[in-house]
């Protein structure tokens, strides 16, 4: 990786390299779809659209004896207006249970095929309106119902206990203590960065060394959608960065390509999101075993605090980055379904005598 590139640069090459690999076994016509999202849609988005679509068109071959004998990269655009609404909801009934080329078995749930359908829908209305094709019958299949699912987050106490654990490592097994001193420091900014900010877990390790502001008390990430922003953090953020970059300067040996690197591994590399998601189950599981606690988990966790403290679901959703605030007030709803409920005693009737 070139040093001069940031991580979110680095990051985006590797998924275009990604794309296009996945592009070359899918219908050569798609690629003035791909061209034609370039710009509204995130490079993670379209390498889990080329996926989704791969699982699509072949459905497609095995379902329809059009296309039995032909190979997925010469079907035509003209394939599209062959399939029927029915067919579509056939396909949505397929995603529930299925078997890959290679023999193994997936099952998705109802949220997991809203998501696969998105690149569906997303292809036909590309193509209806460049009026490439004349009908769209994904417009015309309803998505399937989400229920709501339960919040999962920390209360205070176990955000306490939490910390605690990753300062002192007293929860940690004897071989997990082994490596404990080591990275303390890191582990410990690492896990009040995320608690105190609510940024995301790829926003986390994207961090560099250069992104940090004190003199503002800010940390400058990347979004999902590749647009840059200032996130603020309070004196115990501060103080937990602070104390790790003085273990941070004297780290030598550093891989090449990861010498702007916040987080940093033991083998001097980024850290990874797969690392992090580790590191806090690792610490996680020794305070609680009634919630399976993730670094989203952590996000939800500070969501929900700065939403009691300030009732404002604006500014939850603004430092969130939330682009629509209804999610954020899906996420957070059951906060006020609480302080409707406290709102029972609030009126008497008639005084006691």
């Amino acid at each position: 990786m070139e040093n001069n590139l940031t991580y979110s640069q680095q990051i985006n090459q590797e998924n275009i390299l990604k794309l296009r690999e996945l592009r070359s076994e899918l219908p050569k016509f798609l690629g003035t779809y791909f061209t034609g999202v370039a710009q509204i849609l995130a490079s993670r988005t379209k390498i889990a659209y080329a996926i989704d679509l791969k699982t699509f068109f072949e459905y497609i071959k095995t379902s329809n004896p059009i296309y039995r004998d032909k190979p997925i990269r010469d079907f035509g655009l003209d394939c599209l207006e062959t399939i029927a609404s029915a067919d579509i909801n056939e396909y949505m009934e397929y995603l529930k249970l299925y078997k890959t080329a290679e023999g193994k078995t997936v099952t998705n749930n109802e949220r997991a095929i809203k998501r696969k359908m998105a690149a569906v829908r997303s292809m036909y209305n590309f193509y209806h309106k460049s009026e490439a094709i004349s009908v769209n019958p994904a417009a015309r299949v309803d998505m399937p119902r989400l229920h709501d699912k339960a919040i999962i987050r920390l209360d205070a106490n176990e955000v306490a206990k939490l910390l605690d654990a990753v300062e002192s490592g007293s929860t940690l097994s004897d071989a997990q203590q082994r490596f404990h001193e080591k990275n303390k420091l890191r582990d410990l900014a690492l896990m009040t960065l995320l608690l105190g900010t609510g940024i995301r877990v790829s926003e986390c390790v994207g961090l560099d060394l250069m992104d940090l502001d004190f003199n503002n008390d800010r940390i400058k990430i990347v979004r999902k959608g590749g647009y840059e922003a200032f996130v603020y953090f309070g004196d115990e953020v501060r103080e937990a960065l602070e104390a790790y970059l003085e273990e941070r300067e004297m780290v030598t040996g550093i891989i090449e390509g990861h010498e702007n690197a916040l987080f940093l591994s033991s083998r001097k590399r980024r850290l990874t999101v797969r690392s992090v998601e580790v590191l806090v189950k690792k610490y996680a599981q020794t305070i609680t075993t009634m919630k399976k606690i993730t670094p989203h988990k952590l996000r939800s966790t500070y969501g929900t605090s700065l939403y009691q403290q300030t009732g404002d679901i604006y500014l939850v959703a603004d430092v969130l980055g939330h682009k629509d605030v209804n999610t954020t007030r899906k996420h957070y709803a059951a906060i006020e379904e609480e302080r409707r409920r406290m709102a029972k005693d609030k009126v008497v009737l008639r005084k006691e005598k």
